[in-house]
């Protein structure tokens, strides 16, 4: 049995918690529109305004947070947390990926498009060893038509960006196993956890017909797919929409286990401490983040010392 802490509430859909050497966590507050540090006694400070929608982060080799932000892809009526369906904007142009320098705020825009079109939603973000970033794009909806989503990977210095796969009905969480040779993303409409192998950092095999990888895991019921993080033992747990919690998932057999949070839109999921057996969870229908002991190590992510 997990008992859970609840560590902060108020926040305005968290996302993209990133767990910090000092025991602070760095998240986006989708709602709010920030990047934003949860101290270990509870206190919430802005680290940055982000605009637009900011989605994920992940602290990239230069210990800057790197932000997939969706660009407005929701609204926020007030009766969402009652209706459980955010609301469609009227006018949306596109998402972006963003630098914040942690120790000033400043905020850089690196990518809003690739060849040409325009980035639909990022939503999650990894980055591997040799500091080259993996995010996904979640697409969009206007209540008619849908902007699919996507697989894609860049450099942080805004030189490089490659579509991997296209044509994605709603990729949401990302990650890597542990020795970077597998790729994981989780679709959320379809209920599936993809996997991919790596080639070489930055490069998989190109897209054939449908079958952009092989299908892990797909869930029954309506359980949506979130974000999700690896444990060290490559196992990868996926935040679960409506039934609330997280699922750990076996890559090796798609084994299945759910660890139920009090939160019907349970978001996310990062591991931290000097074991990385302290596991963070966010809450995003309650605007809470909470604090718990997890069973097994988490999968340390590349740069995350470097997040002061």
């Amino acid at each position: 049995m997990i008992e859970l802490e609840l560590l902060a509430s108020g926040l305005e859909f968290p996302e993209g918690p990133i767990a910090c050497p000092d025991g602070s966590v760095l998240l986006v507050e989708i709602a709010r529109k920030t990047l934003t540090r949860v101290r270990p006694d509870g206190a919430i400070d802005i680290v940055a305004h982000l605009g637009g929608g900011p989605n994920g982060a992940a602290i990239g080799p230069d210990g800057a947070a790197y932000i997939v932000n969706n660009g407005g892809a929701f609204d926020f009526p007030e009766n969402w947390r009652e209706e459980g369906k955010l609301g469609i904007p009227t006018d949306y142009k596109g998402g972006y990926v963003q630098r914040v320098d942690l120790a000033t705020g400043a905020v850089t825009t690196l990518y809003d498009q690739c060849d040409g079109k325009p980035l639909n939603g990022p939503n999650d973000i990894v980055f591997d060893r040799t500091g080259g970033m993996w995010f996904t794009c979640f697409g969009l909806s206007d209540g008619e038509n849908r902007r699919m989503g996507g697989i894609y990977y860049a450099r942080p210095d805004g030189s490089q960006i490659t579509r991997w796969r296209s044509e994605q009905i709603s990729p949401n969480g990302i990650g890597l196993s542990p020795d970077e040779k597998t790729l994981y993303w989780a679709d959320s409409m379809l209920q599936r956890l993809w996997s991919l192998p790596i080639a070489a950092p930055g490069l998989v095999s190109a897209e054939l017909g449908h079958q952009a990888g092989e299908v892990i895991v797909n869930l029954p019921g309506m359980q949506w797919f979130d974000s999700l993080a690896v444990e060290a033992s490559g196992k990868v747990a996926v935040a679960t929409l409506f039934n609330g919690g997280i699922t750990i998932i076996d890559p090796a057999d798609g084994s299945t286990e759910h660890v139920p949070v009090p939160d019907p839109i349970t978001t996310n999921i990062c591991f931290g401490g000097p074991d990385m057996r302290t596991a963070w969870i966010t809450g995003s229908a309650t605007g809470q983040l909470f604090k718990c002991r997890w069973p097994r190590p988490g999968l340390k992510l590349n740069f995350q010392e470097l997040a002061r």
